[in-house]
């Protein structure tokens, strides 16, 4: 079963508004319940398109494997609605060439906003929020971690550097912000790449080494053949079926072993 829920963020610990908001407003989370025993709660943030039916669908599944999931939505309050996300994914990965050629522009323009320094740490703080709220909810018992996809991987490394109560951290095809202190990351990371998404795999050596001095076991994958947005099955271009399925047991077993219930 799943719902979409409102989160209070304005007030309280960690409260933060948005920026070029006059008061804040609710968050719009995706909550996904979870099938049998529960194994604890997983944090899902979506790629740059927001949180369109691929990132419900991702948190259902992760939630059919017995995770508490949500997914909440920290683009809209930058302008980048379901809607707009879903259009622009649709122009840029399966539109004409033209349509293609118009989306890039406005891409850039509604991305400037959430490109802005103060609305990552809007975001981070937001998150954080999000991770009060499932320390909340019955027999989590802080077994909590966050997975992102994309700007989401980038987001899940920056939750996991600002807030110690994340157990662990699984980023697809994401990279550490500059900003993220990772000398407070003390969670287990499994990252995710593929082999052809070249700005990634230039900064992989920098980020491997980031995480080594900052003492952080720290996994990194690299799928030969695959390109960014391997996961995304909405993406004729990009999805790879082979690597999707082995990056999600990957995910699987990674989470079972590091969220895994104290003294088990």
């Amino acid at each position: 079963m799943s719902s979409m829920i409102s989160l209070d963020i304005a007030s309280g610990p960690n409260a933060h508004v948005a920026p070029g908001e006059q008061s804040g407003s609710p968050l719009s989370v995706y909550r996904a319940e979870p099938t049998g025993e529960l194994r604890g709660a997983l944090i899902v943030i979506h790629e740059i398109w927001g949180l369109v039916d691929h990132i419900k669908n991702v948190a259902d599944r992760y939630a059919a494997e017995g995770y508490l999931v949500v997914a909440p939505d920290i683009l809209s309050h930058g302008g980048i609605t379901p809607e707009v996300g879903g259009e622009l994914a649709r122009l840029m990965s399966a539109g004409t060439e033209e349509e293609r050629a118009t989306a890039q522009p406005l891409m850039r323009e509604k991305m400037a906003p959430v490109n802005q320094p103060e609305y990552a740490a809007w975001a981070v703080a937001a998150l954080k929020k999000i991770v009060d709220y499932l320390k909340e909810q019955p027999e989590v018992d802080g077994r909590i971690g966050v997975l992102g996809f994309c700007f989401g991987g980038s987001f899940s490394f920056a939750l996991a550097a600002a807030d110690r109560r994340i157990r662990t951290a699984i980023p697809f095809y994401g990279t550490p912000p500059e900003t993220a202190d990772l000398a407070h990351l003390d969670c287990p990371v499994l990252a995710l790449y593929g082999e052809t998404d070249e700005r990634l795999m230039t900064a992989l050596p920098d980020v491997t080494r980031r995480m080594h001095d900052a003492g952080v076991q720290f996994i990194s994958h690299v799928y030969p053949g695959a390109g960014h947005a391997f996961f995304n099955d909405t993406n004729a271009v990009t999805y790879r079926p082979e690597v999707a399925a082995d990056a999600w047991t990957r995910s699987l077993e990674f989470l079972r072993g590091s969220l895994a219930p104290s003294g088990s």
